[in-house]
């Protein structure tokens, strides 16, 4: 796997879909790497899940790895994060940022195990370097249609009525429609008679440690006739995905930058997959990977607003520290 640049990656991605020869790329979160590999279903060197696609391994899987927490991200250090932000959000730069930490974790298996035991629509295995099982569509483009997926909240789906009291939160209700809005924002960018087809649907997803209720709307849009295979110019402006950032989003990524005490790496970066048709995307969530000090680092983190308790966002943080797993 060679890592590429921004520029090149964008140019292949364009080279790729005009020839519609099938690929498989993803960047960074930064967009400061990335890669793209042409007949990904020919090779074995990144193992990935996109939808119905992915990595022929049935049959090869082992015990079910297990999640210890080593280290988790200190109260004390997420409090000065949050300051951060809160700062920012008072002074007006940010409306919503998504704040993220790194907590050190231990797992009884390899992270080819997680990828293989993960019931995740996305999935993505880069060496024993990072994994991710992510339940959260980007992007899906088939032929002049474009449509996007925002999550937003989250809930624990053992506690009763709690669908009803997530629907019903005033502070996620708002963190749902600043992030709708600001997809429908971005999607405008490249696309034309966009709008929200469906807002605020929940979804249950299964961890090793129980249940939990998601939001998410649709929004989706026309691309114009001259970008139609043309991923990399479309794709890239939407980038970083609103989701893991915030609104507005440039002073909210800078502010991002200021606040949070770990690299994100690959973490809250987007890969995807081309078949020839139709090319979909994931936001790179519910990831673990490496650190430079060779330990191994499970990063989460949630929405904040003017509206946020620190004590329930850190909970938050530490609530989506899981392995999702195959019913």
């Amino acid at each position: 796997m060679i890592l590429l640049d921004k520029e090149t990656l964008r140019a292949q991605m364009n080279s790729c879909g005009l020839a519609r020869r099938p690929f498989l790329w993803c960047v960074s979160f930064n967009l400061e790497k990335g890669f793209l590999i042409t007949d990904p279903l020919a090779q074995d060197e990144v193992l990935w899940r996109v939808g119905r696609h992915g990595s022929d391994l049935q049959g090869s899987r082992g015990a079910a790895p297990r999640l210890e927490v080593v280290e988790p991200v200190s109260p004390g250090c997420y409090s000065g994060m949050f300051a951060t932000i809160m700062g920012g959000l008072r002074r007006g730069n940010s409306f919503l940022a998504n704040l993220t930490g790194a907590t050190e974790v231990r797992c009884t298996g390899s992270l080819r195990d997680v990828f293989l035991h993960a019931s995740a629509p996305f999935r993505l295995l880069i060496g024993d370097e990072f994994v991710c099982f992510s339940p959260e569509p980007f992007v899906r483009i088939s032929g002049r249609d474009i449509s996007t997926f925002p999550m937003k909240g989250t809930a624990d789906a053992s506690v009763p009525g709690a669908a009803r009291e997530l629907l019903d939160d005033y502070k996620e209700t708002c963190e749902h429609h600043t992030i709708v809005d600001l997809m429908r924002n971005d999607l405008n960018s490249v696309a034309e008679g966009v709008t929200v087809s469906r807002f605020r649907y929940l979804e249950e997803i299964t961890t090793d440690s129980g249940s939990i209720l998601q939001t998410s709307s649709e929004i989706r849009g026309t691309l114009r006739e001259e970008d139609v295979m043309r991923f990399g110019d479309v794709i890239f402006p939407l980038l970083p995905a609103g989701s893991i950032t915030g609104a507005p989003k440039r002073a909210t990524v800078e502010l991002i930058e200021r606040a949070e005490s770990v690299e994100r790496g690959w973490y809250t970066g987007v890969f995807g997959y081309f078949d020839g048709e139709e090319m979909l995307t994931a936001v790179m969530i519910r990831c673990m990977q490496r650190g430079a000090d060779g330990r191994l680092y499970f990063h989460s983190g949630g929405g904040v607003t003017v509206n946020s308790v620190e004590q329930e966002e850190y909970a938050e943080l530490m609530a989506k520290v899981y392995l999702s797993r195959t019913p």
